[in-house]
């Protein structure tokens, strides 16, 4: 599960024997969530959250958007289409 990008302290992972569609799971200290990338051109969407607040998933939401062009071919990288 290769960490592919760092958020202020949060964690961007996709998961190598994962499935599609293309979406990373985010690793906070207080929890988890997952957003659909929806790639290439998003915008992200919560699929589920653990223990996260509302707060900081709009936050993470507004940062993936941010990052989408590492993001999705770190995807395509590692499991082919979207």
């Amino acid at each position: 599960m290769p960490t592919v990008l760092r958020l202020d302290g949060l964690r961007v992972r996709i998961y190598v024997d994962d499935h599609r569609p293309a979406h990373v799971h985010v690793i906070a200290a207080d929890g988890e969530a997952v957003f659909v990338l929806n790639c290439p051109d998003g915008p992200p969407e919560l699929r589920e959250r653990h223990g996260v607040s509302l707060q900081m998933v709009n936050r993470i939401q507004k940062e993936l958007a941010k990052h989408l062009s590492v993001l999705c071919p770190k995807w395509r990288e590692i499991h082919g289409d979207y």
